[in-house]
C-alpha cells in the first residue's frame, strides 16, 4: 500500500460515500444485525459511557452511533468527511446533545481544532478501513483525549473478513450423511493493500477498502502512547437466523468473527 496516491484515494473514497449516502441510510437506518448483534454490545461494554461525558464520534456516517451515545447521556461531537452523510444524519433529527460537523479524519489540523484534552472518549465505528491514511487520526487522538481517555474502534476483522478472503461451503457424503462444512479461505493478510469493494450489495458506487494487518493498526496506537486494554471478537451465534444469501455471515460461520472491537487507552 506504499505506492499509491493518498490524496487521490481519499478523494475517491469521499466521492463514493457521498454517492452511496442515501442508499446506505435507507438500508442501514438505525442499525442492522452487524450493528445490533455484533458491534454495539461490544462498543457499549468497552466505552462504559457515563452521563455528561464528552465523546467524539469519528466518521459517524448517518449518525447511527451518535444518536445512541447521546441517548446514554453523552455530549457528542460527531463528524464525517462525506457532507451527504452529515446531511442525512441531521435529517434523522436534531439533538442538542449532538454537534454534527463535516471534517476529514485524515486532516490532522482540522482534528486538533476540535480542542485538545476535550474528550473523555472517542469512537470510530466500522470506518478505519475506509480511511486512506489513519496516522493523522492516531497522532491527533492523544491530544484530543483527556488523560486516561478511551478510543474504541470497530473494524471488519483483518484476519477473516478482509478484501482477500472468501467464504466457502463444501458438501461431502460421510458414511451416508450429506454434510456441509463452512469455512473461510484467506488469500492474503500480512501485506497492507487497497482494493475496491461494496459495503452493501447493489450500492451505487464501489468504495476503496484499506486493509491493514493488526500489528500495523495497533502499532499506530502504541506508537502514539496508547495501550490496548480491551478486545472483543463477536461472531453470530449458532442459532442466528440464516441470511438472505447462502454464504451470508450468520449461524453457518459462528466460529469466525467478522468484526473486531478494540479499546485503546491514553496513558
Amino acid at each position: 500500500m506504499s505506492n499509491f496516491d493518498v490524496t487521490a484515494a481519499n478523494e475517491e473514497t469521499r466521492e463514493a460515500w457521498n454517492a452511496n449516502a442515501a442508499f446506505w441510510d435507507e438500508r442501514m437506518g438505525e442499525g442492522n444485525d452487524f450493528v445490533n448483534v455484533l458491534c454495539w454490545p461490544a462498543i457499549h461494554a468497552l466505552l462504559n459511557i457515563q452521563a455528561g461525558q464528552r465523546l467524539l464520534d469519528i466518521a459517524c456516517g448517518n449518525g447511527l452511533t451518535s444518536r445512541r451515545l447521546a441517548k446514554l447521556g453523552a455530549q457528542v461531537t460527531a463528524f464525517d468527511f462525506a457532507a451527504e452523510m452529515i446531511a442525512l444524519a441531521k435529517q434523522r433529527g436534531e439533538d442538542d446533545r449532538i454537534d454534527y460537523r463535516v471534517i476529514d479524519a485524515t486532516d490532522e489540523n482540522a482534528l486538533l481544532a476540535l480542542g485538545e484534552q476535550t474528550f473523555d472518549a472517542a469512537l470510530c465505528h466500522m470506518a478505519l478501513f475506509d480511511m486512506a491514511d489513519v496516522q493523522p487520526l492516531f497522532r491527533a487522538l492523544p491530544r484530543l483525549l483527556k488523560r486516561n481517555g478511551l478510543f474504541v474502534f470497530s473494524i471488519i476483522h483483518p484476519c477473516f473478513n478482509n478484501s482477500h478472503t472468501a467464504k466457502v461451503a463444501e458438501e461431502a457424503d460421510i458414511e451416508g450423511n450429506i454434510n456441509t462444512t463452512y469455512s473461510i479461505k484467506v488469500f492474503k493478510y500480512k501485506t497492507a493493500t487497497v482494493a475496491h469493494g461494496v459495503a452493501m450489495r447493489n450500492q451505487p458506487k464501489a468504495q476503496l477498502y484499506f486493509d491493514r494487518p493488526l500489528e500495523m493498526m495497533l502499532g499506530y496506537g502504541f506508537d502514539n502512547g496508547f495501550v490496548l486494554d480491551g478486545l472483543r471478537e463477536p461472531a453470530f451465534p449458532p442459532d442466528h437466523p440464516a441470511g438472505k444469501y447462502p454464504l451470508s455471515w450468520g449461524a453457518n460461520f459462528s466460529e469466525f468473527p467478522p468484526v473486531l472491537v478494540g479499546r485503546l487507552r491514553r496513558l
